[in-house]
């Protein structure tokens, strides 16, 4: 029989229109930034926006990374599955967002800000990378008064899954805890991604206390050597970053999951229940088929979260990860194919293991 998942998933992140352009290095090295990061808009950022508009033929795209996730996942799953929060602005942005939810059918649960503007992130694409600028203007005044909210807070209960970005803490430290909480409390999955080097590095304390509740670990690999210098661990191995996060203490019985990417290189699973690190080979796109890699990870965690959540094998769920990263990085933007996805399982998939 069919599993009930109505409701099932709930995700929460900074809902953000991009701005999307493909430029070159000046532009990058005009506003110091770095091929393949992530940062919060500082105020000499802001004309950015603009000049993406102005002189490089900037695309709009819906984004916003869990809103991105929680698209891909409800594509592979059941109708209703998921529901996304976030706090957005009363303007035309925000409609844009919402309407890509609606074509994806994930249900948004927004609180609206009727005295900001929906944030946005311009995204600076070269070549493969992508360097994100996210100005969060609405987004960073979601407030835990929303959620908990009795007819807000019934989308909690309702649900047995939780995603929630490290981007969250620079916004609503209080929801992540709450949420953290309940699901511990009541024997349900909580997953978080690492989002940004910055996240470690700057919200270390946050992390480290979230940690406890964590089930679902994701990151990339600058993520995770960001989070292996902020807990000052004395290694710069991805298997042995991944295998020490699972290890650290837990708050119940349930084994901890790290899940680590590395682009089109491998992708690192360690568990707390074994000595055993898992290691996938990525098929690779053809630099032909690239549009470019914006979305990526967040594609792989909605990919990885739709078997998940229908019990399939750890492999099943990375080899979903995989597959619809490599759909995603074939378009421009966080965007998805806008043909049916089905997702069927490689034949042989299996990792390499390694023992630490």
């Amino acid at each position: 029989m069919a599993q009930n998942l109505r409701g099932a998933l709930v995700g929460f992140c900074n809902p953000l229109l991009d701005i999307s352009a493909v430029v070159d290095d000046s532009l990058l090295a005009e506003y110091k930034l770095k091929a393949n990061d992530a940062i919060m808009a500082s105020p000499e950022h802001l004309p950015l926006f603009q000049t993406l508009i102005d002189k490089h033929n900037a695309l709009f795209l819906p984004g916003g990374s869990a809103q991105n996730t929680l698209r891909g996942a409800q594509r592979l799953l059941p109708e209703d599955s998921a529901v996304f929060f976030g706090a957005v602005g009363n303007d035309e942005n925000a409609q844009r967002l919402k309407g890509a939810a609606d074509k994806a059918k994930l249900r948004t649960n927004y609180m609206v800000n009727p005295t900001k503007p929906t944030g946005t992130c311009a995204l600076l694409i070269t070549g493969k990378n992508r360097s994100m600028v996210a100005n969060l203007s609405a987004a960073e005044t979601y407030d835990f008064s929303h959620v908990s909210a009795p007819e807000n807070w019934k989308d909690i209960e309702a649900a047995r899954f939780y995603y929630i970005t490290g981007f969250f803490f620079a916004v609503s430290p209080d929801t992540i805890e709450a949420v953290a909480k309940h699901a511990h409390d009541n024997n349900k999955t909580f997953t978080m991604n690492l989002s940004a080097p910055f996240v470690a590095e700057f919200f270390t304390a946050q992390v480290e206390k979230t940690l406890p509740y964590i089930d679902i670990l994701f990151g990339n690999e600058t993520e995770a050597a960001a989070l292996a210098t902020a807990l000052k661990f004395d290694t710069s191995d991805i298997k042995q970053i991944a295998k020490r996060v699972a290890d650290l203490p837990r708050a119940g019985s349930r084994p901890r999951l790290v899940v680590f990417t590395q682009g089109s290189e491998s992708t690192v699973i360690a568990s707390s229940d074994s000595d055993e690190v898992r290691v996938y080979g990525v098929t690779e796109v053809p630099d032909a088929e690239v549009g470019d890699t914006n979305g990526a990870g967040d594609a792989f965690v909605a990919g990885f979260l739709s078997q998940y959540m229908q019990e399939k094998p750890l492999d099943t769920c990375v080899d979903a990860g995989h597959w619809l990263a490599g759909q995603v990085v074939r378009q421009i933007g966080p965007n998805y194919p806008e043909t049916e996805l089905k997702f069927v399982p490689t034949a042989d998939f299996a990792p390499t293991v390694e023992k630490l």
